[in-house]
């Protein structure tokens, strides 16, 4: 792909609820990733798993402490994955959402590769430089979904 790096895209989730959710947009990354001769792995849904981790941040606001433990449980598990199968940069999209913080971001990229040896937590404003433009004419040229909570039942409202 662009500058020589072709990615492979880790589908980590398990915070979607409900279930119906994650398939759409599981689906969704799947068809667009399909668009542009992408690998694409399929994380298990273990929701419940997550809600474990979670306990006592229930309430917590967006942006919170929920937040910054969420986005560990997910990058320490994108990075593990990454350091069994051979790769040794991750990064994420959740840099590209305005909704979300890019200082807890960063700090749970970097939570992740303090904790897994030989992965490196690439840090990227996605929201800079016209890639955010970029991300709106995407959306709109594929039709894509477009949900209106994060993810998890905890900001549904």
């Amino acid at each position: 792909m662009k500058h020589g790096i072709t990615p492979t895209i880790y589908y980590c989730n398990p915070n979607i609820y409900p279930l119906e959710e994650y398939e759409i947009r599981k689906n969704e990354c799947s068809r667009y990733a399909k668009s542009l001769g992408l690998e694409i792995i399929d994380d298990d849904y273990d929701h419940e798993s997550w809600l474990h981790e979670m306990k006592g941040l229930e309430q917590e606001p967006e942006r919170g402490p929920r937040c910054l433990m969420c986005f560990k449980y997910r990058l320490l598990r994108t990075a593990k994955y990454a350091k069994e199968h051979g790769f040794t940069v991750i990064t994420t999209t959740l840099a590209s959402s305005r909704w979300k913080s890019l200082e807890q971001i960063e700090e749970a990229g970097h939570f992740a590769e303090s904790q897994v040896p030989e992965v490196t937590f690439w840090a990227q404003n996605w929201r800079k430089g016209g890639l955010s433009e970029r991300r709106i004419q995407i959306i709109k040229e594929y039709g894509f979904y477009n949900q209106q909570y994060c993810g998890c039942e905890f900001s549904m409202h």
